[in-house]
């Protein structure tokens, strides 16, 4: 097992690392081994004061950094990034559970992630307009809308920081984000790095503590100009709401439940190669993860008997041992949901191919899991399960498929499997998803949008759209009088 020391977690305000006021802490559990191997910072309200009059003064310093040079930091601080992977990497596996391989691809593709956004800072154009009186010069001019408050949950601690960071600094903003007590340390290593390469003091800021206290006061609070959330959808449509509340704009990225469907001309072979991994891909704690698996009946049976060999050849144990391919599931608390969600499922009439249950007593692992012949109205099929379970049902025709799949009232991603081009463009226009990935696992590189529709939130992480809610547009006439 690799030899990594984990560190415990405080406060960053004004760019200086610090104790909580009241010196409140909360304990960090390895999730591969239940033992406590840190404590994290509780900011209270005193925090949240000093965190927001910090990030204020930020803004007021970078928003008048030109693009250019903003771009140069960020590039330095991905840099910086690159460099401490492995030791970032480490600590993200100690505190998150993932396979040590999948943290360092997180990290190294925050990394690129932060140069892509610096980049595409400096592409933010304002435009002429054409004026009806030729006296009159019109313009339209772009600015930062203000300082960030950004929530981000626990199952990519470092992916879901970066993306809202990258955007917030490409545009002048600063950034004040609540990240998960449950994995503190790596995303503190992130901004960190930030603090290295030369941000300035207030832009960014991180704070931990009681999730609806500090959410309640920092969206109400009029220094906060930009809200954004990544999370389930019932505490996202809460927090949206209090956002309209105060007039904030927000950006809400939220719960899914993707479908995959494998139409009858699919290579089951490639299918199961993309799919398996990716529904497997830290231990299922994905947002985008495949979950409703459609297979065309004529090779049902061949996709079931794949996706169960695959899921028996995973090896499951702590993140930290070179040969894991399964980590532990985050918390205790996911151990108990998926116990349900196969309990369910069983009662509902679907059959258990493989796994099923808790793996061992020592920390929360349970073993990969697929269940064949689902029905429609077993939990797992309804509700986004979140964790190591691969649940497949049967269609006879394309229609059939994409009517299930546009069912539930979530539209993140979706997977699709086939070889026609007429498929390719009935599911590209009739699938309702923000995403869409066919013959192929999930890509989201930072050039492209990464959101939903309908229940799964509103506006992007990924491409030029993920800058727009960071700006405000100001018209502008001037007459030569």
């Amino acid at each position: 097992m690799t030899n990594a020391s984990y560190v415990n977690t405080r406060l960053l305000i004004d760019g200086v690392w610090c104790d909580a006021r009241s010196g409140k802490t909360l304990d960090v559990l390895n999730p591969a081994t239940g033992l406590v191997i840190g404590k994290v910072a509780h900011a209270d309200i005193a925090d949240l004061d000093l965190a927001l009059a910090a990030a204020q003064r930020g803004f007021d310093n970078w928003r008048w950094v030109p693009a250019n040079e903003r771009a140069l930091i960020m590039r330095k601080a991905a840099a910086l990034v690159r460099e401490r992977a492995e030791t970032i990497a480490q600590l993200m596996t100690q505190e998150q559970g993932k396979p040590l391989a999948e943290s360092r691809v997180e990290v190294n593709s925050a990394a690129d992630i932060i140069e892509w956004f610096a980049d595409e800072g400096r592409r933010v154009y304002g435009r002429v307009v054409p004026s009806r009186n030729l006296a009159v010069q019109q313009t339209v001019v772009r600015e930062p809308v203000g300082p960030v408050a950004a929530f981000t949950p626990w199952n990519f601690p470092v992916n879901q920081v970066v993306r809202k960071l990258s955007a917030a600094l490409a545009t002048g903003c600063s950034f004040l984000v609540k990240a998960p007590e449950e994995t503190p340390a790596s995303p503190a290593a992130l901004l960190q790095a930030f603090v290295d390469a030369g941000v300035p003091a207030g832009v960014v800021g991180l704070v931990f503590g009681d999730p609806a206290q500090i959410s309640s006061y920092l969206i109400a609070h009029p220094v906060i100009r930009k809200v954004t959330f990544t999370g389930s959808t019932p505490v996202g449509k809460h927090l949206a709401a209090l956002a309209g509340q105060h007039m904030k704009r927000a950006t809400m990225e939220l719960g899914g439940h993707a479908p995959v469907i494998i139409a009858e001309d699919a290579d089951v072979t490639a299918a199961v190669k993309a799919m398996a991994g990716a529904k497997f891909r830290n231990a299922g704690q994905v947002c985008i993860s495949p979950t409703r698996f459609l297979v065309h009946n004529s090779i049902r049976a061949e996709f079931t008997r794949e996706m169960v060999r695959y899921a028996q050849g995973l090896n499951v144990g702590n993140g930290l041992e070179a040969d894991t391919t399964l980590g532990a599931l985050a918390n205790s608390r996911r151990l108990t949901a998926m116990g349900r969600v196969v309990e369910s499922a069983l009662a509902s009439g679907a059959r258990l191919e493989t796994g099923g249950e808790r793996i061992g007593t020592t920390g929360n692992f349970f073993a990969p899991t697929v269940l064949a012949d689902v029905p429609l109205d077993a939990d797992v099929f309804n509700n986004e399960p979140f964790g190591p379970v691969a649940a497949i049902r049967g269609f006879d025709s394309l229609d059939e498929a994409i009517l299930e799949a546009n069912r539930l009232p979530y539209g993140l991603a979706a997977y699709a499997f086939t070889r026609s081009f007429a498929n390719v463009h009935r599911l590209t226009q009739r699938v309702e998803s923000g995403m869409l990935w066919i013959n192929q696992a999930m890509t989201p590189w930072a050039e492209m949008p990464f959101g939903g529709v309908k229940d799964s939130g509103y506006g992007s992480e990924g491409g030029p759209e993920a800058l727009e809610p960071y700006l405000v547009s100001k018209s502008v006439y001037v007459n030569s009088l």
